[in-house]
């Protein structure tokens, strides 16, 4: 049986909090295969989008350990973990965070710039067009609408080829028209891809088209993965 992508083992992640410590994560073992599409549910606070931040090592374990395409990511300095993640994740936000000095073909560049891509721009207007959005490539974000910067966003985290793609309720400041759009666009990226994809959503439709659900609340998995509804 192959390793598995992500392995979370006994993950645990506190925060130090006013009132002390606040137990964010607790005892989280999980493991996601190559290919899967994982989605993460559950109420507002439980955890879901910490979870997604561990695995993609924008936050650290306080306890436990998180491996990734077979690498401790507690084991790793910052430098090292943000040249790995480069490399090997793409990571889409609810908010965008597009660049708002950089037009959209820059911003989808950047990751492939910082790597030392010679290519850079030619690969970012190649995503842009795989997204509907090759037209658009001179303009800045506060000249798109919300649905166009997701687009931008997805192609940015698309262009790399990562090996996974975490997104973090990625229709979640979109109408339902436009969050059908991106969904779309979000699993039809996975495919051209192979890449493995988690994802933190309140979407019901969106959770239904994973190949397995998992429940948070309060810091912990609440039941067995589920495998998604066909």
């Amino acid at each position: 049986m192959k390793s598995p992508v992500i392995s979370l083992q006994d993950a645990a992640l506190t925060l130090r909090g006013n009132a002390g410590p606040v137990n964010i994560l607790r005892g989280i073992s999980l493991d996601v295969r190559r290919g899967e599409t994982l989605g993460l549910v559950g109420p507002s606070g439980s955890g879901k989008s910490s979870l997604l931040m561990l695995m993609g090592g924008l936050e650290r374990a306080t306890g436990g350990r998180v491996e990734v395409l077979g690498r401790d990511l507690g084991a790793m300095n910052e430098d090292a973990l943000a040249r790995f993640r480069r490399e090997a994740m793409g990571v889409v936000f609810q908010s965008f965070h597009l660049i708002p000095t950089m037009t959209a073909l820059e911003n989808v560049a950047t990751p492939l710039e910082l790597s030392g891509a010679k290519d850079a721009l030619d690969r970012a207007l190649d995503e842009l067009a795989a997204v509907g959005l090759a037209s658009r490539a001179d303009h800045y974000p506060a000249q798109l609408s919300g649905g166009e910067q997701q687009r931008v966003a997805l192609a940015r985290a698309a262009v790399t080829r990562p090996a996974i793609l975490l997104a973090d309720e990625p229709t979640g400041n979109l109408d339902g028209a436009t969050g059908t759009a991106i969904i779309r666009l979000l699993f039809d990226l996975r495919d051209r891809h192979g890449a493995t994809l988690v994802l933190v959503t309140h979407a019901p439709e969106l959770a239904a088209r994973c190949d397995r659900v998992v429940q948070l609340c309060d810091g912990q998995i609440a039941l067995p993965p589920l495998e998604a509804a066909e």
